[in-house]
């Protein structure tokens, strides 16, 4: 590894977050209702930002996206000038398309049908494909996302009308998708058939609410949880109120993503019936009886490993405490790729209050080492702080393979477990002992079975078959190809029959 891929691996060491959805039907005061919904949900997408409300004045839609942040893209100036009823937004990190303004979610298109907008979490797999045929009938895209796929199906003048217009678009996709659609008179909920991605319904005022976790509820004043979108299911919210059916043929296992449960989700969210918190305290109990070893104390990577490191603690008998501190107030950083940077970037994120572990034997628990080259820095700090030995434990099985649903994991050759053997990683991580979470232990901590969960970044098992050779920027390769063939036309018209 270069001097310029440690920096960026020592910055960019987590995988990284997927998307966040949110909807509104029926509230005065939708756009507002979304940014808060939007703002629980920054976790799940720290990229561009995005609302699409539906102005029922004009029936005409009205938007703002922008890069960054939620409270960077929209203020109180902003939210004013989104009136309506019912509306959706979007979080986005980029897993299909690169990170750009106009790959910025909800994506608009105003056809035959009217006007549509579509909010996507998750990555469809034959995406590829169905652009080529769209294009080939005449279909012009605006950005380079996967999620524009769907309103191009929708669009196509052979598609029913109405709910059928949408199943039938989605037959054609395969891969993973929790979607939020608006409409020029409703708001839609799907959820793709094996239930990849979280999708869950709320209320506030008699109002309907869509949203990625229930988190965002909680913080809305006198919202609800109701229930969770169903895997195959289809809510449609109007004046009518809502009503779901399941047109799909039901499948025989399912798949949602059990990483939601390790990493991703807020902590105090309710995914699938189970709380996060609780899931996560549970995998830590199941760490310290698949790894015991004798210390002084169990600390916690924070934020995402504080519940396992709590289970850990509790199951094992060892003292639980907090020596990392960690800067809330840190996005992403460029420095040049220094030794001074690289030490910069571990601690700028996560201190040590080195009091809490000088001359003691402490185990770390982290919810994943991806590259292991911030697990590595890290063992080091704690060494200098004066710690006697240094035990890592993960809360999840190693990652040795990539996410083709909508997780924008490292390539294959990045990740630390396609590469080296336990015995390599433990050495080079400078551990005393290193200890993952098994696949079963993972899964009985959730209580639900092992055919509820897709686990391919884990097992290599994909529940849909991929294309290994596909990543997030195809489309932007593929557009520089067709410039390519432009060019080569213009000046070598013999590759082209002799027409011009």
């Amino acid at each position: 590894m270069n001097d310029s891929s440690e920096a960026r691996a020592v910055f960019q060491h987590r995988p990284k977050d997927e998307c966040g959805v949110f909807a509104v039907f029926g509230h005065p005061h939708a756009a507002e209702i979304t940014f808060f919904g939007l703002y629980a949900l920054q976790h799940r997408g720290q990229e561009s930002a995005g609302i699409v409300v539906a102005d029922e004045k004009n029936r005409k839609f009205k938007s703002h996206h922008g890069m960054g942040l939620v409270p960077q893209v929209f203020n109180d100036k902003e939210i004013a000038k989104l009136p309506g009823t019912r509306a959706i937004g979007h979080v986005r990190y980029s897993t299909t398309g690169s990170s750009t303004l106009e790959n910025a979610q909800p994506i608009v298109v105003d056809c035959a049908r009217g006007q549509i907008a579509v909010g996507h979490n998750g990555n469809l797999v034959n995406a590829t494909q169905l652009r080529d045929e769209l294009e080939a009938t005449g279909a012009i895209f605006k950005t380079t996302v996967d999620s524009e796929v769907i309103l191009h199906l929708m669009a196509q003048p052979s598609a029913n009308s109405g709910d059928s217009s949408l199943i039938q678009s989605l037959c054609k996709v395969k891969g993973a998708f929790s979607l939020v659609l608006l409409s020029e008179r409703e708001v839609v909920g799907v959820r793709d058939s094996l239930g990849f991605r979280p999708l869950c319904i709320g209320m506030v005022d008699g109002a309907w609410l869509l949203s990625s976790e229930s988190c965002a509820f909680d913080i809305i004043p006198g919202a609800k949880f109701v229930r969770d979108v169903e895997p195959g299911e289809i809510v449609v919210i109007d004046e009518n109120g809502l009503r779901s059916f399941k047109p799909f043929v039901p499948k025989d296992r399912l798949g949602f993503c059990i990483f939601e449960y390790v990493y991703f989700a807020r902590p105090d969210s309710m995914l699938e019936g189970a709380n996060v918190s609780a899931v996560r305290t549970n995998m830590g109990r199941e760490l310290a009886r698949l790894h015991p070893v004798e210390a002084d104390l169990v600390i916690p990577v924070p934020d995402s490993g504080n519940y396992a490191a709590l289970g850990y603690s509790e199951e094992s008998g060892i003292p639980y405490d907090h020596a990392f501190v960690r800067n809330h107030y840190v996005g992403r950083t460029f420095l040049n790729p220094s030794q001074l940077a690289r030490e910069f970037g571990v601690k700028v994120k996560l201190n040590i209050i080195k009091a809490r572990v000088a001359g003691k034997r402490v185990v770390v628990v982290d919810d994943s080492i991806v590259r292991g080259t911030t697990a590595r820095a890290r063992v080091m700090n704690l060494r200098n702080a004066g710690a006697k030995e240094v035990h890592i434990r993960i809360s999840c099985p190693p990652h040795r393979h990539p996410c083709h649903y909508g997780i924008d994991f490292p390539d294959p050759k990045d990740l630390i477990a396609n590469q080296l053997s336990h015995q390599e990683i433990t050495k080079y991580l400078q551990a005393d002992s290193l200890g993952y979470l098994d696949t079963a232990g993972m899964v009985r901590a959730t209580g639900r079975g092992e055919n509820s969960f897709c686990m391919a970044c884990f097992n290599g098992k994909y529940p849909v078959a991929v294309n290994p050779d596909l990543d997030k920027l195809i489309f932007e390769r593929r557009k520089g190809r067709a410039d390519s063939l432009v060019f080569a036309e213009e000046t070598a018209p013999r590759l082209f029959n002799g027409k011009l």
